[in-house]
């Protein structure tokens, strides 16, 4: 079964991984040490972000390590390019319409 990034990125547990290894090359057991989870539970949160692409496991020597794959994080980010468009938008109105009120405020006190 494919999954989406968005699959992905919907559990907190499979978010915190993936900031995990983003700032550090880790093992699954050693990201299983992060956590107060079984280790198995880890192994399918593991299984799922390699199944979307986030992670990948690459084996050096006998060990295993999972190395973050960013660019698949692109997805989100375009998709909420859109939304961060119209909340700057918001909140430049907002700010506009404050400074408006701060120009009045500072008209009346004088």
């Amino acid at each position: 079964m494919r999954r989406d990034v968005f699959q992905a990125i919907a559990d907190p547990t499979r978010r915190e991984i993936i900031n995990l290894i983003a700032h550090k090359t880790l093992t699954p057991n050693g990201v299983a040490d992060s956590f107060d989870v079984s280790r198995q539970a880890i192994s399918k949160h593991i299984k799922i972000l390699t199944e979307c692409g986030i992670i990948t496991i690459t084996r050096q020597g006998t060990q295993h390590y999972c190395f973050i794959q960013p660019k698949k994080l692109d997805e989100v980010a375009d998709w909420l390019a859109d939304f961060r468009k119209i909340w700057d938008n918001r909140f430049d109105k907002l700010d506009d319409l404050l400074i408006k009120m701060q120009s009045k405020t500072n008209i009346k006190s004088k």
